[in-house]
């Protein structure tokens, strides 16, 4: 079992370790790469280092703006101006402190750790903001938003983690949805990772970030809005994400990897040069809802998945690592269904697409590859799988009955 240990930084924010299975305890002396051999204690885990620096009191939130021309909110967030940009590894602030770098992470070392984010889009206050509203309503940006370091090594990616490293941070998502689900206002909670400097990444350090926000977003509102029509048309007894994951795998020509519990496919109709969904077989609405099996599959799946993204090109493959997750709505809940958007605007090694005019200004995506054949690409890629992860299309994959549909209430 993931242990989970809670403290505060100096001016207030939360803090949370998360420990490998196996280990006893967080922050001192468990490296990305190590085993238990640190011999901590779980008692010298209970009471992490405190943060030595003196920071400054939090700020107050920035605002959102209802754009009354779209329908939607806008976050306002001139604060972040000054953040963190780009910095040396040794003033990383999210690698381990050191004499000569006290960082965010006050330990020595770690495993996974999930912190309030300094420099916040949303928050740090908490409060209702309504779905509608008129021109000149601006409010305080009500949320939260969360910092995922996935290792405390500075160099890397999340492809390069082990099965169980990749396991904790799958416990970390799950576990942190579920909190920030349970904050008062909050309407949506978004888990993603930002990878590379063509992607508009801020540090290098291997790490992702969650946000919880108190309005649901645009892209979650269409998506919800589609699986509801779907969900009534067909009585609520089957899902949009399921007929499509269905409709995937009996085509078969984009599906990259089939599993007992989740498949991966490039979705027929990509936007993007590179787009893949990973898919549970199981309707649920979130990480949170999902169980100990799945969750065991979902690390392996997800770093053969990253792996043969990386391997396409000779350099590492800029992306946006997405979790759609179903707002927090009764409405979204019912017929939301838990999956992964995995886009990269590479399209070729040493091109990339730029959302210009018809994409930017009307939504209106013009691909620059054949879906049919990004999945051949990816399927063709030779790769360390992880023991006991799916097996790539085209080959004998398990059976798995009905994955299409839920099986059971969602959780």
């Amino acid at each position: 079992m993931t242990a989970i240990t809670a403290t505060t930084l100096s001016d207030g924010r939360e803090l949370f370790y998360f420990d490998d299975a196996g280990t006893t305890g967080p922050g001192e002396g468990s490296s990305g790469m190590s085993t238990a051999g640190a011999e901590r204690t779980k008692a010298a885990s209970r009471t992490p280092a405190a943060d030595q620096r003196a920071l400054p009191p939090r700020g107050e939130p920035g605002e959102v703006r209802f754009d009354a021309l779209t329908d939607e909110w806008v976050a306002v967030a001139a604060h972040r101006q000054t953040r963190t940009h780009l910095p040396p590894a040794d003033q990383c602030p999210i690698c381990p402190t050191t004499p000569a770098n006290a960082s965010e992470i006050p330990a020595a070392d770690y495993d996974v750790v999930v912190f309030e984010n300094r420099f916040p889009s949303l928050g740090p206050a908490l409060g209702p903001v309504p779905g509608q509203a008129a021109w000149g309503t601006a409010l305080p940006a009500y949320g939260r938003c969360e910092v995922v370091s996935f290792t405390p090594e500075h160099t890397g990616s999340f492809s390069g983690l082990g099965q169980t490293r990749a396991r904790t941070v799958v416990e970390a998502w799950a576990q942190r949805t579920a909190a920030l689900s349970a904050l008062p206002g909050i309407k949506q909670v978004f888990p993603f990772e930002n990878r590379g400097a063509d992607i508009g990444v801020t540090l290098h350090h291997p790490h992702g970030q969650i946000y919880a926000y108190s309005y649901v977003t645009p892209r979650a509102a269409a998506i919800g809005a589609a699986a509801r029509r779907y969900y009534e048309a067909h009585d609520g007894r089957g899902t949009l994400t399921g007929s499509l994951l269905r409709s995937e795998r009996e085509d078969g020509s984009r599906m990259i990897l089939e599993g007992n519990h989740f498949s991966a496919y490039v979705p027929f109709a990509a936007r993007w040069p590179l787009e893949i969904h990973l898919v549970p077989h199981r309707q649920v609405p979130d990480l949170a809802a999902l169980d100990g099996k799945e969750k065991d599959e979902l690390s392996q799946v997800y770093l053969e998945l990253l792996q043969r993204v990386d391997a396409l090109y000779p350099t590492p493959t800029p992306y946006i690592s997405a979790w759609h997750q179903a707002p927090l709505e009764a409405a979204h809940r019912e017929s939301g269904y838990l999956h992964l958007q995995l886009t990269s605007p590479r399209r070729a090694a040493d091109k990339l697409k730029y959302l210009a005019g018809s994409e930017a200004a009307m939504g209106a995506f013009i691909n620059d590859t054949t879906p049919e054949a990004v999945a051949e690409r990816l399927r063709a890629v030779r790769v360390q799988a992880p023991c006991g992860a799916a097996t790539a299309a085209g080959t004998t994959a398990p059976a798995v009955p009905g994955p299409a549909e839920p099986q059971g209430a969602p959780a």
